[in-house]
């Protein structure tokens, strides 16, 4: 099986400049890989430096040694020596993330927030909305809300707009932070269909996940970062 992620020896540290230049180590030695169509949950107490992990494999966070290997277009990119122009083709084009937080433009319509990252890869306008819309209803976010900024929805809304749009692309790595925490049981189990169906398709996903019963839903394997964290 060929990766798709493969961590070897990464590690990160902050360095505190306006407090006179402390070191922060975060993580270190971390490696694992992640296969076509497999989703690896994170484990670990918060502080442990899963979120930081994340943030390294989608170039948010440049590793200061190690390698992270990502499978784009045919080729293995190292992002941990990628230049800028090749980490935002790799998240152009590779890498999908649905973060915690949802960062939309002000006053943009809820289902173009969406059906950006469709018509940003060329799909036309309608059908880029009629994904959108048809994930959105998945999500029972109402219709009548679609045409309002996402900025005027109660959190757990917001988080499910932040998960239509992540997920609407099909891109061969998507990776999730906490996508399910502000969610009541029948849009988590929602979340956990889109994972399943994401999976047949052979997409390579990596999740932090702190609910138990949704980590042992969707994971094939999970990644314990106590290891890998950095004593300062």
């Amino acid at each position: 099986m060929t990766a798709m992620i493969e961590l070897t020896d990464a590690q990160k540290t902050f360095t505190m400049h306006l407090q006179g230049g402390v070191e922060l180590p975060v993580v270190r030695g971390v490696s694992f890989h992640v296969g076509p169509g497999e989703c690896v949950v994170l484990s670990g107490p918060s502080g442990a430096g899963k979120s930081s992990i994340l943030k390294m494999i989608f170039g948010n966070y440049r590793c200061d040694s190690g390698r992270i290997g990502i499978r784009h277009r045919g080729s293995v990119i190292d992002l941990a020596t990628a230049e800028p122009r090749q980490v935002l083709s790799v998240r152009r084009s590779t890498i999908g993330y649905v973060s915690q937080f949802l960062r939309a433009v002000p006053r943009v319509a809820t289902i173009d927030v969406v059906a950006e990252p469709l018509i940003v890869n060329g799909v036309a306008r309608e059908e880029a909305r009629a994904r959108a819309g048809a994930l959105l209803r998945r999500l029972n976010i109402p219709e009548r809300l679609w045409s309002l900024p996402p900025s005027t929805f109660s959190g757990g809304e917001q988080q499910r707009v932040n998960i239509a749009r992540g997920f609407i692309s099909d891109l061969p790595i998507l990776l999730l932070d906490e996508p399910t925490a502000s969610l009541d049981a029948a849009n988590r189990a929602v979340v956990v269909e889109l994972i399943a169906e994401k999976k047949t398709r052979g997409v390579a996903m990596v999740a932090i996940v702190h609910d138990d019963e949704i980590r042992h839903l969707i994971a094939d394997r999970i990644v314990d970062v106590t290891s890998f964290a950095a004593a300062a």
